[in-house]
């Protein structure tokens, strides 16, 4: 029988303690988060990253971890960490892309010379295909018993997160569903009033980032009387298109819900409005070209407003929905912004603190 040495006895039970909290989180994205936490600490290193790909396997998003030690004024030094979400991938390090596609193709852990050390890439697997990657950098490869140990992790990671992903999707159309939705109401409005999301600006200003983002409701026109008409599975099975058109036509980077019956989500970042209303155009536009089983023809109508801190999500909401509905007054089949509406005199200007509920 093999003895434990010293240095096991402390790894095992504090690598099953870190596993165990890992297993109780209930949210994606604080899941991928404490998988970084847990085996950057354990490998020794101060930076980790985690990226995901989308459907076509191209690289759609990146978490990064980095931990610091810092010298408080009592003397004591204390370990500060930093989370950072990317979905704009436009910058990352070529070497990263190069390296990741090996492992996509190969389906095995990589690892590539780079100034200073070795940059190592893990896969991250989603049933039989590679949905992303763990990354890190230090002066040497994975030992052995270190490559057991990311491995077994990694693959306890993917199995909770493939559990926990289901539960945040819609039966029928595999789109994220309410639950989903408000998570990342939380996340999205914790991301915009983060102090470091604002940049220096001369004489020592700050200015809010460019990222913005914008959500929609999106409705299915008539939905009642393709039920009514044809019956339930139609119906279901229209939904299911409407779905992945969507899916097909809206970004890698946009959020999608069902959020109930006929009633869909989309959460975008853009730029401009402008550039918010072509994606929702792009939208109504695809899903009005379809050709559809039995019904042939469908349209859609959507309603938007930027999304601002400032506001309660369920504010947000309301002025997305109100947009929706005049959309739908007005004939249907189109696409509202609710600043626009307030803009023409259609909607009163809204007064900060009076929240509307719908």
């Amino acid at each position: 029988m093999r003895m434990l040495t010293p240095s096991s006895q402390v790894r095992a039970p504090g690598l099953l303690g870190k596993l165990g909290a890992m297993t109780s989180i209930r949210d994606t994205e604080l899941l991928e988060q404490s998988l970084l936490r847990t085996l950057g600490p354990l490998l020794g290193v101060l930076d980790t990253s985690l990226y995901r790909v989308d459907d076509t396997q191209l690289l759609a998003r990146a978490m990064h971890y980095h931990r610091s030690e810092v010298q408080a004024s009592d003397g004591v030094a204390r370990m500060l960490e930093r989370v950072e979400e990317v979905v704009n991938l436009g910058d990352v390090p070529r070497q990263v892309i190069q390296l990741t596609e090996n492992v996509r193709l190969l389906g095995k852990p990589c690892t590539r010379s780079v100034e200073g050390g070795m940059l190592v890439a893990y896969p991250l697997f989603g049933g039989d295909e590679v949905a992303g990657f763990f990354v890190f950098e230090r002066d040497r490869e994975a030992s052995p018993s270190e490559d057991a140990m990311i491995r077994g992790v990694l693959e306890v990671f993917s199995n909770y997160y493939a559990l926990l992903d289901i539960s945040q999707r819609d039966r029928l159309t595999g789109l994220l569903n309410r639950q989903a939705l408000e998570s990342n109401f939380e996340r999205i409005w914790s991301a915009m009033t983060r102090p470091d999301r604002f940049s220096e600006r001369e004489g020592g200003r700050r200015a809010q980032p460019s990222g913005r983002y914008w959500l929609s409701m999106i409705d299915v026109d008539h939905f009642k009387r393709v039920n009514d008409t044809f019956g339930h599975m139609v119906g279901d099975e229209i939904l299911l298109l409407v779905s992945r058109l969507m899916g097909i036509t809206f970004r890698s980077s946009d959020l999608i819900y069902r959020y109930g019956g006929e009633e869909f989500v989309a959460i975008v970042s853009a730029e401009s409005e402008a550039l918010a209303r072509n994606v929702f155009e792009r939208v109504r536009l695809a899903i009005e070209a379809h050709i559809f089983p039995r019904i042939e023809r469908l349209t859609v109508s959507i309603g938007y407003c930027e999304v601002d801190p400032d506001l309660l999500p369920v504010e947000v909401l309301s002025r997305a929905d109100r947009s929706l509905y005049q959309a739908k007054q007005d004939g249907r089949n189109r696409v509202y912004d609710f600043s626009e509406l307030v803009e023409r005199g259609v909607f009163p200007a809204p007064s900060y603190g009076d929240t509307e509920l719908f």
